[in-house]
């Protein structure tokens, strides 16, 4: 069902050209494909890198967050640690503020699973420990 319907989202978006939450459908769409009883995990690799190059060309940076999210997710699952850091890190770094959005906190928690160190601070506040 949430599959079908993210469909007819999808060709929604290409017929009336309104694109802004066009990444975060494709984004969903890997979700849903990594949660049916038998996972379609290249069609939600597939789908999460559709999702990256849509919020890339609209510069849409949380969005872009929310997709590398999810890719490196899988990855880490499949073992590809280094590329999940290197998604993930380069796109949390360009983040200089809203460390206590529930996105950003998710990175950060990715990002220690995967061990890397020298994760920014999400105090927000000077001079908090």
């Amino acid at each position: 069902m949430g599959l079908r319907v993210l469909a007819e989202a999808l060709t929604l978006v290409a017929t009336t050209e309104a694109r802004c939450w066009e990444a975060e459908l494709h984004r969903l769409q890997g979700e849903l494909l990594l949660h049916l009883p038998s996972p379609a995990v290249p069609q939600a690799e597939a789908a999460f890198l559709r999702a990256l190059a849509v919020a890339c060309r609209q510069q849409a940076k949380a969005l872009e967050l929310r997709a590398a999210l999810s890719l490196a997710r899988l990855w880490q699952e499949q073992g590809q640690r280094a590329a999940a850091h290197q998604l993930l890190a380069e796109r949390y770094s360009w983040f200089t503020e809203g460390f206590d959005t529930p996105d950003l906190q998710e990175a950060k928690a990715v990002l220690a699973e995967l061990g890397v160190l020298n994760v920014p601070s999400t105090s927000s506040s000077p001079g908090a420990a």
